[in-house]
Parts: C-alpha cells; structure tokens; sequence
C-alpha cells in the first residue's frame, strides 16, 4: 500500500523506519558526530538515525537544528529521509545547505500524525520523488 506524503524537500530513498516515541530537538538530542539520539530523557535515547527513514512527530524549537543536521550529511550519518507531521524550515534548511554543498540531498516529507499511524519502526519502505511512501503489509489505505 501506499501512503500519500506532500514533498516538502522531494527525492528517493529507501530505509528502516525509525518512528521517535516523542518530538525531539536534533540541538542538544542528536550527537553531530554519531547521529545518534543524546538526549537521555528521550524514550529513543541512544537509537541510530543514520540511513533511517526518521518519522518525527514533532520538532522541538531551536534553529540550531540545521546546523546538526548539515553536520550528520556531511559525515554521511544523517537519516535517509524525514517524515515530519507539519512542515518545518529548520530541518529543511540544514538539508538545502548540505545539497549545496554537494553533500547530497534526501527527502523530506510532510505526513500528518494520523497517517504516520501506519509508520513502525523496523518497517522497510520506499520514498517516491512524488511523495509515495510504499509501505509492505499495509491492509488499508488511510485516507489522505
């Protein structure tokens, strides 16, 4: 089945999920140098967002956050996408900045929380240049 995701940065990918149990700030909860979760009060405390399909649902204010998601592409350890539940230019500008640079791109996508419902970690899916998010097993598709 497949989930209709809006683009908010468009591109392939292909991954594991990582669906965070609670909104996060990448400054000061996502170390820049492992891409690991850091923030020790965060239920995903020490999970890896390298080549993971991150499902976000929320972010947690700071415009740092680019800068810790330029650092992650630039060292290869940054997610393979971002599902957010609402459109965020923090993330987004840390991702444009790393594609500037030649550091590759990856997609971001706008799906709200009711539909990331049918996201689970550990799931592999496929993140169309459209936004499609092929998900395996899916019995229904929620609507959009």
């Amino acid at each position: 089945m497949k989930l209709a995701a809006v683009p908010q940065i468009a591109g392939q990918a292909e991954g594991e999920v990582l669906k965070l149990a609670r909104p996060i700030s990448f400054w000061g909860g996502v170390d820049p140098k492992t891409g690991r979760i850091s923030d020790p009060r965060h239920p995903d405390h020490d999970r890896e967002l390298a080549g993971r399909i991150l499902v976000l649902p929320g972010m947690i204010g700071s415009s740092s956050s680019s800068y810790i998601m330029l650092e992650l592409m630039a060292i290869g350890r940054a997610p393979a996408a971002l599902v957010l539940a609402e459109p965020d230019a923090i993330l987004g500008l840390g991702v444009v900045v790393a594609r500037e640079m030649a550091w590759g791109s990856i997609p971001v996508l706008i799906l709200p929380r009711e539909q990331q419902r049918s996201l689970e970690t550990g799931t592999r899916v496929r993140i169309g240049e459209d936004g499609s998010i092929e998900v395996p097993n899916l019995k229904c598709q929620p609507a959009v």
